[in-house]
């Protein structure tokens, strides 16, 4: 048995099999412990920053009849990985879902609250936001309840749905979104591609 003194809170991201701990931007392997514990070196002395990549590309998914959605298991993973199991999922339109690790929520109701000349703006976001919105948490199954308001709005209840990484949530939408989006930009594409060449797009 050895012990480590943390001056940083730390926790575990997950049982032993992912083999390490995290203490706010970094993380310490199982390995290091017993080194770590010798020495009286703190976490920040020896552990080495992890960048934690989010998931690329669309995926495909399902709510079930009881409001479940399971997330694949790149999500399931980048989420246990950035140490956020709790998740206030909501809209701000009425067709996409957003998914928000609770920490980054907390960044979004405080750009909402502050005020600015946008005040009456942010006050229909904030109540678009709360009327749909609810709080989830991912179970052992890596499923999370999408709430009844919301799954109603987006006409996504026990049916197919698509789901990806932007900006620090996870966007959640259904077929009908997904077909709209994919035309666009379609259409738009072209265009779009010789503006971002110019801008050094390779």
């Amino acid at each position: 048995m050895f012990a480590i003194t943390l001056t940083a809170t730390t926790r575990y991201v997950e049982s032993l099999k992912k083999n390490f701990l995290r203490s706010e931007n970094t993380y310490v392997t199982i390995s290091q412990w017993p080194e770590a514990a010798r020495s009286g070196q703190k976490v920040e002395e020896i552990a080495k920053p992890v960048a934690v990549e989010h998931p690329r590309g669309i995926y495909p998914g399902r709510i079930d009849e009881k409001g479940r959605l399971k997330l694949p298991s790149d999500f399931q993973q980048f989420l246990i990985a950035i140490g956020e199991k709790k998740l206030f999922c909501t809209t701000f339109d009425e067709r996409i879902a957003r998914l928000y690790p609770i920490s980054k929520w907390k960044e979004t109701e405080a750009l909402l609250k502050e005020p600015a000349e946008d005040a009456e703006a942010a006050e229909d976001l904030w109540f678009t936001a709360m009327d749909f919105g609810g709080d989830a948490e991912l179970d052992s199954q890596g499923r999370v309840v999408i709430p009844t308001e919301l799954r109603r709005a987006l006409k996504i209840e026990d049916k197919p749905v698509y789901l990806e990484h932007y900006k620090g949530h996870i966007n959640v939408f259904g077929e009908e979104v997904y077909a709209e989006r994919k035309q666009r930009a379609r259409e738009n594409r072209a265009g779009a591609l010789k503006t971002f060449e110019r801008k050094g797009l390779q």
